[in-house]
């Protein structure tokens, strides 16, 4: 019974995992990613549309994005959206494709962005908190109901414990990982 219930929240917790993943992939490292830009969203013929959506986005060196929309019309509307963006990038619209060279990071830069990473690693473990609490009075209330025993309670808590562990310690890796690639010089 305790088992299924943990069974069923896993979705949950590979959530909170994969919008954490997303999130670190929108930070610059100083080399350029796909994930950089991809999402933006850009006013295409008067309605919104992620960038992903409109043009080719390719990564062709370590420190540039180059952006090869489908209709060239939408050249200056792209531009002006990453110029918009929070993402500090100077975009060159060369009439063909768009071009972006990512800036290497200066050490103040990067130890702002391992306090934003850490930020995202716990808001992550919070997710993972709030799943196992909601867990945790479904538990409670299966003893309530006379499904499971006092005992079966207990030792499901533990389960739900070690299974939240686990997905903590994969926050954590995730974040080392994460933060090793921002200190790199």
């Amino acid at each position: 019974m305790i088992e299924e219930i943990i069974k069923r929240s896993e979705p949950q917790f590979e959530k909170a995992i994969e919008f954490m993943q997303e999130e670190l992939g929108k930070l610059r490292t100083g080399r350029a990613s796909v994930s950089l830009v991809e999402n933006l969203s850009v006013d295409y013929y008067g309605t919104k549309s992620a960038l992903k959506q409109m043009a080719s986005i390719t990564v062709p060196e370590a420190r540039t994005i180059a952006i090869a929309p489908w209709d060239r019309d939408s050249l200056v509307n792209i531009e002006k959206a990453i110029r918009d963006s929070q993402l500090n990038l100077n975009p060159i619209n060369d009439g063909l494709l768009i071009r972006i060279n990512i800036p290497a990071l200066n050490e103040e830069r990067r130890k702002e962005l391992v306090k934003v990473l850490n930020q995202n690693a716990e808001n992550a473990r919070i997710t993972v908190r709030k799943i196992r609490e909601g867990l945790w009075e479904e538990i409670q209330e299966t003893e309530k109901a006379g499904e499971i025993s006092e005992d079966d309670k207990f030792s499901g808590k533990e389960k739900l414990q070690k299974v939240v562990d686990g997905y903590n310690a994969k926050i954590e890796e995730i974040r080392e990982r994460k933060e090793k690639e921002i200190m790199t010089v």
